[in-house]
Parts: C-alpha cells; structure tokens; sequence
C-alpha cells in the first residue's frame, strides 16, 4: 500500500533528510587516503545521535553498520571495514537515520584524492540521471516515467543501470510502496500522487550491469569487476515539480563539487 504523507509529516521528512545530508558532509570532511572505512561508520554514528536521531541501517535485517559503504566495483551494501581508502578510489556512502518517526535516506559517491577521469565521468553521469528521474517525479506521472528517465540518460552515454537493486517508498518506514527501478517504459507503473516520498537512486556501472552478492551476505560487486556509481535523494511527489528533502549542498561545501 501506498501512503500519501500530510504536509506536517513532509516536514518531520525533511528534518531527517537533511540531518542525513549533514551527515553525509561531516563524512565527506573525513575522505582521504589511509582513512578506514569503518571510521566514517563512527563518525556517521555519533553525529546522528548527537542529533537525537536513530541510524536507521544499523541492525536493519541484522546489517552491522550505521552506514553503506561501497568501493571501486562495490555497487551497494558494503560493510565498513578496516580497509583503509586509497587514490583513486570511489567511494559511496549510504546513509539513513530516523527522527520522530520518519526516515530520511541519501547517497553520494565520492571521489578520494586524484580519480580517473573516466571513472568521474560514470560519477558525473549518475548524478545527472539522478535530476533527471527527479524532473519526471511529478503528479500525473507513473513511476516507469522516472525509471525510463534514469535509465536512458545512462544507457545513451554507454553505461549499464543495475537491475537488481531499486530504489524505494519511505516514511514511517525505510522501505515502503512502490519500487522504484531505475530501468523500465513511460507510462508503466503505479500513478505518482502528490504526497507520495519516493527515494530515488540511480546504481549505475560502467562495464555490464550484472552484479552478485558477496559471501558476506551483504555487498552487491560488478560481476565484470568494473567501477559502479551511486547518488539517492528522497523526494516528495508535487504538481509540476517534486520537492527534494535531501541535499547535496553541505557535502559540496566541503569538496567543491570534486566531480
């Protein structure tokens, strides 16, 4: 089923989304060679709660960790670790948290130090087809109309969209109805309605889209081994234009928009 939210709970949303958004930039303070990936998980941890919020990942379906962070041809999922980043590596972090009862979600790939112009090039690709699924996140439209928007951005420029992993209703829950892939025809699937929240986040590879799941249970890699890229924003569905609840804006304070 799925809920449409009161303007008083877009607001309680936005509060969480941009808690996780200034999350996301106290992360990206913290992007460096030699950094383990299981620090950013700490610090993630401690700003949410210092905020009086909960990290919405941490034992969600027994995942571990306060965030998704995920490396070079890591496409989602991957569990904070010892593993220190290097030059030249991606990384996406995955964040939620949850605050008076609403759940906010976003995702950024960042580039550490010096990355392959090629590979910023995938980076700067998803973004963009982030914005462009969100220009079709409007009363009226369907949900295959944002697929459809994602997905032929990125195949025209010569990359793969994961198939197996979509993004997602929330509110009061982190997943809620409808999916939202990020592949499929206009005109296909549930209406959109104003005051539908929908996180919508584009997993896109550079070589196939065919991915697999490690033994951890948890980390979905490209199968062909090549890097993949991943940006989330929640948004509310409007008349005419959806109302972003996430930002990239405080991240981008601190990287200059490195991409």
């Amino acid at each position: 089923m799925i809920y449409l939210k009161t303007d008083e709970e877009v607001e309680l949303m936005r509060i969480s989304n941009l808690l996780v958004s200034r999350t996301l930039a106290e992360v990206a303070k913290n992007i460096k060679p030699g950094v383990q990936t299981i620090r950013l998980d700490k610090i993630a941890e401690a700003f949410i709660r210092d905020h009086g919020a909960v990290p919405t990942f941490l034992g969600y379906e027994g995942f571990p960790n306060s965030l998704c962070i995920s490396v070079n041809d890591q496409v989602v999922h991957g569990i904070p670790s010892d593993y220190e980043l290097k030059e030249g590596d991606i990384v996406s972090v995955d964040c939620g948290a949850e605050k008076d009862g609403f759940h906010g979600d976003s995702c950024y790939t960042f580039c550490v130090g010096e990355v392959d112009e090629e590979v910023k090039k995938l980076l700067r690709t998803t973004k963009e087809s982030l914005y462009e699924g969100i220009k079709n996140a409007v009363e009226g439209k369907r949900v295959g109309d944002v697929s459809y928007a994602i997905q032929s951005y990125c195949e025209n420029r010569g990359y793969s969209v994961v198939r197996n992993m979509v993004g997602h209703g929330i509110g009061r829950e982190m997943h809620e109805d409808p999916e939202v892939p990020n592949f499929g025809k206009r005109g296909n699937g549930p209406k959109l309605k104003s005051g539908m929240a929908i996180a919508i986040e584009p997993m896109i590879n550079m070589g196939k889209h065919e991915i697999y799941i490690e033994r951890d249970g948890w980390t979905a890699k490209t199968r062909d081994r090549k890097p993949s890229a991943h940006f989330e924003h929640t948004v509310v569905i409007r008349k005419g234009q959806a109302d972003i609840l996430s930002t990239f804006e405080y991240i981008e304070q601190i990287t200059g928009n490195a991409i």
